[in-house]
């Protein structure tokens, strides 16, 4: 499962309404893909569809969808956002990634 953290969920909410999605029946589609400095990165969209082989969860009224290959480095993973000095946006607090990179967008396992 992934969770999604309160300041995460009003970050979502407010990028799916100015992209013409509907939180209430859309999807986050999170997922990994080989690159980034570490080896594996992070990818983040909105989606109106699912597939068959897709894994659905809902946290704190956000509706994330991961592909099954996805699933099994992201399993456990907080989405949280962060609007700091250091930069602004999604961070993914990921208990199984080994090494990450600086920047945070990228990870190993």
């Amino acid at each position: 499962m992934i969770k999604v953290s309160e300041t995460a969920k009003q970050r979502v909410m407010a990028l799916m309404a100015e992209g013409g999605f509907d939180a209430s029946k859309d999807y986050v589609r999170v997922g990994v893909k080989s690159g980034g400095c570490s080896g594996l990165s992070y990818e983040l969209n909105f989606d109106k569809k699912t597939t068959e082989t897709d894994k659905i969860f809902e946290d704190n009224a956000v509706r994330i969808v991961v592909d099954k290959k996805s699933f099994l480095y992201l399993v456990g993973t907080v989405l949280e956002y962060s609007g700091g000095l250091n930069g602004k946006g999604f961070v993914f607090n990921n208990p199984n990634a080994q090494r990450t990179c600086g920047c945070g967008e990228s990870f190993s396992l």
